[in-house]
């Protein structure tokens, strides 16, 4: 194995993969280009725009900023784990009935935040909700519709979320 490339093992969207990697690839590049999971965008590779969070080890992770050897061992979820037989989750159900996107490319850093934020079990205002995905820049929807999605997803009491009163049927 030449000093440029590493053997890496992970969990990926449950999955065990093994690879030998260089060892400046980034993270999101090889999510992307050697696994296939295209879900996981690449906006600034600065860390700033969001576009390519995932979920490391349980925690919402800018995956430009890191690399590939640093997945050594950790359990990675992307984007394209969140759908179930090929249907909507009930957080993508939310940013559909909400309206919370337009072109879709910060979609994947949104849904990946969110999924995140639940997991933790936090409850958050709406004033926190939108902190929270400050971190994920979006050109199209102004935010309203995405803050209101992940407020409806964070609130239901399970997966499946109810229709808020506010949302005609």
């Amino acid at each position: 194995m030449s000093s440029n490339e590493q053997d890496i093992n992970i969990s990926v969207n449950g999955a065990p993969v093994s690879a030998r990697v260089p060892v400046r690839m980034h993270a999101a590049d090889f999510l992307r280009h050697r696994l296939g999971l295209t879900g996981t965008h690449i906006g600034c590779e600065q860390g700033v725009c969001g576009m390519c969070t995932i979920i490391l080890d349980g925690a919402a992770i800018k995956s430009c900023l890191l690399l590939a050897v640093q997945l050594d061992g950790a359990e990675v979820r992307t984007v394209e784990s969140l759908a179930e037989d090929d249907q909507l989750n009930s957080l993508q159900e939310a940013f559909k009935r909400r309206h919370a996107l337009q072109c879709g490319f910060c979609t994947p850093g949104f849904l990946m935040l969110a999924t995140s934020l639940k997991d933790d079990g936090r409850k958050l205002s709406r004033q926190e909700i939108r902190e929270e995905v400050s971190g994920v820049l979006c050109r199209c929807t102004g935010y309203e519709g995405i803050v209101l999605a992940v407020e409806d997803y964070l609130n239901a009491d399970s997966d499946d979320v109810a229709l808020p009163r506010d949302i005609e049927q």
